[in-house]
């Protein structure tokens, strides 16, 4: 009996049988792919024929019977018997329009030559492997805009008394945020804690300045009043004594130093923006295209990002005051369309500005779309703060972390990895919704598109179709590699889906 079961018995490794024979090659995916049952069969024949109609008609009107030449409307004008698809002709004869708007022909080279520095510094930030990321990632965040805003603009504002008062208040709060983190021990030090009453005080002052108009008196090119310059005064000291109370209290004097990076970043700032460096001054109502939208979207991410970062950990603090006014601000602005905010930002918000200080209209709009996705970009990176186990928190407290450092070492990294897709579905809505500043007159690359529909040289009734394909794919295109490097990040990160 064992001798007739043992011959039964495999000895070996089995080796796998070959698949069946109507699934093998082209021919049998095919089949188990598309051709598995009826209803199969019959969605992709219907599906084939839309895709194969729809190709062949995108095909004909975008190349066979498009005009690609031409010095007017009547290239694009169907003779009788004749059919004409695109006016690629239009999109030719007003392309720098289109990436420049107006600015002058002569200054174009600086827009070139921001394009450049901007992708120089941006693809190194995005690849994995390149080297020198701090020092890429400072020169892109901190020196960049002003670089950028410099060549395009001309420089040589004119900043009163008001503007460079707030530079210094907000110069001393990141002073006094960095300090903490330098030395455990800073807080109880009496220097640390006068910088802190000096800057309540510094930006008392300031708001009274904002109420109280006085007389103004010139002081290092500047027009200040008594409170403008008082309110300077007591910022700077403040950042004295906050660097000071670090230098007493770190085990590495050299920190002292360290905080003091940004108050010399404002000087640097000061001294950028009211320098002559011999360019003439272009005012942003010549800019328009391309360089519109890339400038209200890449300032946008930029900013709604770290505030929405600060929002949303303002939202969970148990300080009540700082939780009610995070919420009262994210509500507000979710609650209001960009449109309304738009509106808001081009005419409400020099109400709200210091006397003295103004602000020009594209910035006024950069302040409203960057507010705007940072209500959003709060909720996103919350529901990544919920996402972080009790554990890795109480972990953090085990190590004795302060509250910063607890955020920016453990719980930060691991949230906004996890919200990756959230964060660029954010970017990729607010990259498409710089197309609305339209409506308050600034011609970002849509509104330039639609500004040619009415000139008489081009109307046809195929040029509203091909400019708005054009400006269609210059979104998608945008949009499409934000969508593709999110996917490359979570692959690279272990995060999120696979496909």
């Amino acid at each position: 009996m064992e001798e007739q079961v043992a011959r039964f018995v495999a000895r070996g490794q089995k080796e796998p049988l070959p698949p069946p024979a109507d699934e093998v090659g082209l021919a049998g995916r095919v089949r188990k792919n598309l051709f598995a049952t009826p209803s199969d069969a019959l969605l992709t024949i219907v599906f084939g024929a839309f895709c194969i109609w729809a190709f062949w008609g995108i095909l004909n009107w975008a190349v066979l019977s498009a005009v690609f030449e031409g010095a007017d409307r009547t290239a694009c004008l169907a003779q009788e018997g004749q059919t004409v698809g695109a006016c690629w002709a239009f999109v030719k004869a007003r392309f720098s329009q289109f990436m420049y708007g107006l600015y002058p022909l002569a200054q174009r080279w600086r827009v070139d030559v921001v394009f450049v520095l901007f992708a120089a510094l941006l693809l190194p930030m995005a690849l994995p492997r390149a080297p020198f990321k701090r020092l890429n990632a400072l020169l892109l965040l901190f020196v960049f805009p002003f670089v950028a805003f410099v060549l395009l603009t001309g420089g040589r504002l004119q900043m009163s008394g008001a503007t460079v008062a707030f530079l210094f208040l907000l110069a001393g709060g990141i002073t006094v945020l960095l300090a903490s983190g330098r030395s455990a021990t800073v807080h109880r030090h009496w220097a640390m804690k006068a910088a802190s009453w000096g800057l309540a005080l510094a930006a008392l002052v300031f708001l009274a300045n904002m109420a109280i108009p006085g007389s103004r008196t010139a002081y290092f090119g500047f027009r200040f009043t008594t409170l403008a310059l008082g309110a300077s005064v007591v910022a700077i000291l403040s950042i004295a004594l906050a660097a000071f109370a670090v230098w007493r209290t770190a085990e590495n004097r050299g920190g002292a130093l360290f905080v003091l990076l940004p108050a010399l970043a404002v000087v640097a700032l000061l001294w950028m923006l009211t320098a002559n460096f011999g360019l003439p001054f272009v005012p942003t109502n010549l800019w328009g295209g391309l360089l519109v939208t890339l400038v209200v979207a890449v300032v946008g991410i930029t900013a709604s990002l770290p505030l929405g970062i600060l929002l949303a950990l303002g939202r969970q603090s148990k300080m009540p005051a700082v939780r009610l006014l995070c919420i009262i601000f994210i509500e507000f602005w979710r609650g209001v369309p960009l449109i309304t905010v738009l509106f808001m930002a081009n005419f409400m918000l020099p109400l709200f500005l210091p006397s003295g200080v103004s602000f020009n209209q594209l910035l006024r709009v950069l302040v409203g779309v960057s507010l705007f996705a940072a209500a959003y970009m709060a909720e996103v990176i919350r529901g990544g703060l919920q996402a972080i186990p009790r554990g890795q928190y109480e972990g953090a407290d085990a190590m004795a972390l302060t509250y910063w450092q607890k955020m920016r070492m453990i719980i930060l990294p691991q949230a906004l990895t996890l919200v990756i897709p959230g964060i660029v579905n954010t970017f990729i809505g607010l990259f498409k919704d710089t197309s609305l500043v339209y409506i308050i007159g600034l011609a970002d690359l849509l509104g330039t598109v639609r500004r040619g529909f009415s000139d008489p040289t081009w109307i046809t009734p195929s040029t509203p179709a091909t400019g708005l394909v054009f400006a269609g794919f210059i979104f998608w295109l945008f949009c499409f590699g934000m969508s593709r490097y999110s996917i490359s990040m979570e692959r690279r990160l272990q995060k999120g889906h696979k496909n």
